[in-house]
């Protein structure tokens, strides 16, 4: 296992360890898992014309409880829980860099549902990944094959319905990793498909379809200044199309899988994971992370690879390795 900094071995993560295959039907897309302060385990689909929460027999990954709203989201990707036990789908997906507003879907402990456009100053961005710190401020992190995804939070008080805009506060890249698994070979090392802050709120994970990367917050709670760290690299190798991650009250890094084929997804905990970053990086970040490593040219071979239920990734042969993914397009919110 690779570990990013200077820390001694004991410190690394363990590897990843099967839990249970996901086998019912409304989660074959499964996109986005959060833990909640009971230790319940739910998740979400990235599917469907409603919010749809599903929490989980973490033995069996049998659904045993579900909730839901009466909103229809565009293409929502990843779930996170606020500290006051908010529900927060991201409905950031956006494959055709079409939309002109994203959102964020809030079901809270108590009362309605609350819906939060947003809107990016640079264009439209595709995004999987959301983060929310002890401030309560989300954090969205781009889905990106070009090395670099944004990190973009409001500028202000989120407004309802909004649009509140975002600003562009930070970018994130990886180093190159020997992982593999995903849908899109070696550029899957490079493409943030899902994030998750600890329960203490004091570790925060981007994850790819081969990788989860992990950050120390620094005191003051900020997650952006988080990311600019050096991280903890957790490989996740083998995953048919690895779009979640979460972590349990007892620092274990959960990781979640769509099915693909026939290849089911798996729910898999790597125990210590908060532990061990907790051990390797300091308090404060001391140097800046080494640069993100530059994807690799695809082979002059591939095809587009299809990904999920209807979202194709063609690859371009450009001299920058441009690429842009096509997909189904769902409803509008």
């Amino acid at each position: 296992m690779t570990l990013l900094l200077a820390a001694p071995a004991s410190a690394a993560p363990a590897v990843p360890e099967d839990r249970c295959t996901v086998t019912d039907r409304r989660l074959l897309e499964l996109s986005g898992l959060a833990v909640d302060a009971g230790g319940e385990i739910w998740a979400m689909s990235d599917g469907g014309s409603r919010v749809a929460l599903y929490r989980l027999d973490p033995d069996t990954c049998a659904i045993v409880g579900t909730r839901t709203a009466a909103l229809d989201p565009y293409d929502a990707e990843d779930l996170a829980i606020a500290p006051d036990g908010a529900f927060w789908v991201a409905d950031t997906g956006d494959n055709d860099r079409a939309r002109a507003t994203v959102a964020l879907l809030v079901l809270p402990p108590d009362g309605a549902p609350r819906v939060h456009r947003l809107t990016y100053p640079d264009g439209p961005h595709d995004a999987e990944a959301v983060l929310i710190g002890t401030d309560d401020v989300p954090v969205i992190v781009t889905k990106e094959v070009t090395g670099t995804a944004g990190v973009y939070r409001p500028v202000g008080p989120l407004a309802e319905p909004g649009p509140t805009p975002l600003m562009r506060a930070g970018s994130v890249g990886f180093p190159r990793s020997e992982t593999r698994g995903g849908p899109i070979g070696s550029l899957g090392a490079f493409t943030v498909t899902g994030g998750a802050t600890s329960t203490g709120r004091e570790v925060v994970a981007l994850r790819t379809y081969t990788d989860a990367w992990l950050y120390r917050v620094p005191p003051s709670g900020d997650v952006v200044a988080a990311l600019q760290g050096t991280p903890v690299q957790v490989p996740l190798p083998d995953e048919p199309q690895g779009e979640a991650v979460a972590f349990l009250p007892d620092g274990t890094l959960l990781s979640g899988s769509e099915t693909r084929g026939l290849d089911r997804g798996r729910l898999r905990g790597v125990p210590g994971a908060v532990e061990a970053t907790l051990a390797a990086a300091p308090a404060e970040p001391t140097a800046a992370p080494p640069p993100p490593a530059t994807p690799p040219e695809p082979a002059p071979d591939w095809l587009p690879a299809a990904i999920g239920g209807g979202i194709a990734v063609l690859l371009l042969g450009l001299a920058a390795g441009a690429m842009a993914l096509h997909g189904r397009r769902r409803s509008r919110l």
